[in-house]
């Protein structure tokens, strides 16, 4: 073969990269899809999909779900925040709205920066951006989460209050706000240095 290929699978946190685009346009490492009744999450550790824990209520993520890769979210996050103490100490969370079916987990795939949520869990910090399908031939054409219906707010926002509900608890996570695709990207931007911050280059 005159082409020689790591036999190494890079980690979907630091072996990949944010996307030559970003932060308009970002890969995103997808580890929930909209028919998952269980909450994966990337193994830190070794870069594989990890059972996080079943879902304890009966909603479902209304989109695609996952992280920025080379994203983190600390200091600059927080500071961002008006009711954060800290970042979750996580990777940058991206939701992405697919037309088509997209029933796969653990696949990249270009995501279009339209806007985000600012969610308070337990005092961090914990956004969520919200972004299309790049190439979608649908929703490729929208540029800002005002132009999205906005149901899809509406149920996002619900699913990220009430996923970790117990009964007869008071949820710990609330979202306090919605942001426009300007302020998504100062966000994922902040995500970066704090990235930098911790790993380096």
């Amino acid at each position: 073969m005159s082409e020689s290929f790591s036999t190494w699978r890079p980690h979907p946190w630091h072996g990949l990269d944010a996307g030559e685009n970003s932060p308009n346009v970002v890969n995103a490492y997808i580890e929930i899809t909209p028919f998952d009744v269980v909450k994966y999450e990337i193994d830190k550790e070794t870069g594989y999909l990890r059972v996080d824990r079943p879902h304890r209520a009966t909603s479902q993520p209304p989109t695609l779900y996952g992280f920025i890769p080379q994203t983190y979210c600390g200091e600059e996050v927080a500071l961002m925040s008006e009711h954060a103490d800290q970042g979750d100490l996580d990777p940058l969370d991206i939701c992405v709205i697919s037309e088509r079916p997209i029933n796969h987990s653990e696949v990249i795939l270009n995501a279009k920066v339209v806007g985000g949520l600012h969610m308070i869990d337990g005092g961090e910090a914990d956004d969520k951006i919200i972004a299309v399908l790049e190439n979608d031939n649908l929703w490729s054409e929208i540029n800002d989460i005002a132009e999205l219906p906005g149901i899809f707010v509406e149920r996002l926002t619900h699913y990220f209050e009430t996923y970790k509900m117990i009964p007869g608890h008071e949820s710990t996570a609330k979202i306090t706000g919605v942001y426009d695709h300007e302020m998504a990207k100062k966000v994922i931007l902040a995500s970066q240095r704090d990235y930098q911050n911790k790993f380096g280059k």
